[in-house]
């Protein structure tokens, strides 16, 4: 998965395209990616200049990229440093994006799960008391899409992604819909090991049926339920692979 599919998905078009924010993707992945550990200084001005064969100002600019999100200090006089993990801007949609660039790490992939089961089941109880029929037609278009997709690992989860962000929107909440990153994020990430046969891809869709059935029945508590199965049985799987690979827990 690419990090091309989490901004198309997020309908945002990521940095814009200069030296400056080039620079500050490829030193921003190899952070996220645990290239540079917290606490870490990385190379002065003058050896990343050499390194990306560009100007000491276009570091400068870069530098600050990093710096709004997090990821980076400068302190006179020592020099620029990686910042601890929880100072980063953990849902700025780059820092995400450049997550899909990463080796997996079990740690993060956890986390991302638990935060969806927590507010994912809740998003459902509400789409199922307050969606429209428009959200509905588009909770449904999504497993439509599924089913057609199935075949494809990568069209398969832009489906996945799009059932679940519809149904963050049907639960008519703004702060809600505003976690959808970290939905795509951890998809994205997650399917790499826990979906890569495609034929594994139509033993979900019955629970996202369900779970739609429930929200157009208008019966909140079976919705709740259903999406807790849907993500435990996820959470399960992801488990399962990660205890048979051994990931990276370097980030």
């Amino acid at each position: 998965m690419s990090e091309m599919i989490y901004y198309d998905l997020k309908q945002v078009a990521g940095l814009a395209p200069s030296l400056a924010t080039h620079m500050a993707r490829e030193l921003g992945r190899r952070i996220v990616a645990g290239g540079y550990e917290p606490g870490r200084l990385v190379e002065d001005e003058a050896a990343l200049a050499e390194r990306y064969q560009v100007s000491r100002s276009v570091v400068r600019d870069a530098v600050k990229i990093l710096v709004g999100k997090g990821l980076l200090e400068v302190r006179r006089g020592i020099g620029t440093r990686v910042r601890p993990r929880d100072s980063w801007g953990l849902l700025d949609n780059d820092v995400l994006a450049w997550y899909q660039s990463a080796p997996p790490s079990g740690e993060i992939l956890r986390q991302l799960m638990d935060v969806r089961r927590v507010f994912e089941p809740k998003a459902a109880l509400w789409a199922a008391e307050r969606a429209t029929p428009d959200d509905l037609a588009m909770i449904e278009t999504a497993i439509e899409r599924m089913e057609d997709e199935k075949g494809s690992v990568e069209d398969f989860v832009v489906a996945d992604a799009l059932f679940h962000r519809s149904i963050l929107r049907a639960a008519q909440n703004e702060f809600l819909s505003a976690m959808e990153g970290i939905i795509f994020s951890a998809l994205l990430s997650s399917i790499r090991l826990t979906n890569k046969d495609p034929r594994e891809n139509q033993d979900s869709i019955p629970f996202h049926r369900e779970v739609y059935e429930a929200i157009a029945a208008g019966d909140g508590e079976r919705a709740e339920r259903v999406m807790e199965r849907l993500l435990g049985d996820a959470g399960n799987r992801l488990g399962d692979r990660l205890n048979e690979n051994q990931p990276d827990k370097a980030l």
